[in-house]
């Protein structure tokens, strides 16, 4: 299985490594910023965003890596309106219930939990170790970052980033566009475009 991801970073690295570790024996990156970069890691990229909407029939599949939720929701959504063959990732080691659902083009990483009832939206990513309990509901390109957990019952809206080993208490809603920091401690609803940090956390600026 013959595999592209667009965005040559860091995290396309994880989503490589967690690709091969589920089958995909030929991959290959695009980033915008090629031929300035070639290779990430150990796999060659081969071209841009263009490139790839021109030649997406290539491939088994494809996937968006690109840590950035915005970016990665506006060039998901160009694949997908350009019939690109997305798929989801999933780790062998992570543990995702077969009575939640995972939307196109999401990822889930070593550890990684998304138990029963979840719902977790297109484009999402579900990072190590990180918890989304049950009868949660995430929006398109979410980011559950590395160690965060989603008690039950919780809902985030489109685009919201929830930091490493932060935390959101059941039932609570985060709307669109909100980050979490590091390590907060979410008790209540947040509402939209907002960032928060601390325990109990608190807010700091729009986002």
């Amino acid at each position: 299985m013959k595999l592209a991801i667009l965005g040559a970073s860091g995290h396309g690295k994880v989503t490589a490594d967690a690709a091969e570790a589920c089958g995909f024996r030929e991959i290959v990156f695009f980033d915008d910023a090629w031929p300035s970069i070639s290779t990430n890691g150990p796999w060659p990229v081969i071209g841009t965003t263009r490139d790839l909407l021109l030649n997406h029939a290539s491939y088994s599949g494809v996937v968006v890596a690109i840590g950035n939720n915005a970016i990665r929701h506006h060039k998901l959504n160009a694949l997908l309106d350009a019939g690109a063959p997305v798929v989801s990732v999933v780790h062998p080691s992570a543990t995702v219930s077969r009575h939640s659902s995972l939307g196109v083009g999401s990822v889930v990483f070593a550890g990684a939990v998304v138990n029963a009832g979840a719902m977790v939206g297109a484009g999402a990513i579900v990072n190590t170790n990180s918890v989304v309990e049950h009868d949660c509901v995430l929006g398109a390109s979410c980011h559950v970052s590395p160690g965060a957990v989603l008690a039950g019952g919780v809902r985030l809206g489109d685009c919201v980033w929830i930091g490493s080993n932060a935390s959101v208490r059941q039932l609570v809603s985060i709307d669109n566009n909100s980050v979490v920091g590091m390590g907060a401690v979410v008790t209540r609803h947040l509402t939209a475009n907002i960032t928060v940090v601390g325990n109990p956390a608190r807010s700091i600026k729009n986002s």
